[in-house]
């Protein structure tokens, strides 16, 4: 299963587009501001209770992937 499939969603008329994770308004940049910010999962997902750990973990491993592979 693809990334944007299972945990990214990008539709023009939530949030004019930006890539969030599925079924919610979060943008998936807001993990990243996060972790790049000195910020833990859990602080992320204390803030933003729609999204669930696995989506969060899911977006790191294949952000990961994708960067080791380029």
């Amino acid at each position: 299963m693809s990334l944007a499939s299972s945990v990214v969603k990008t539709d023009p008329e939530i949030l004019g587009g930006t890539p969030c994770f599925v079924g919610t308004r979060v943008p998936i940049k807001t993990l990243f501001d996060y972790v790049e910010g000195g910020d833990t999962i859990d602080t992320f997902l204390e803030q933003f209770p729609s999204v669930r750990r696995d989506q969060a973990v899911q977006l790191l491993e294949d952000s990961q992937r994708a960067l080791l592979a380029a």
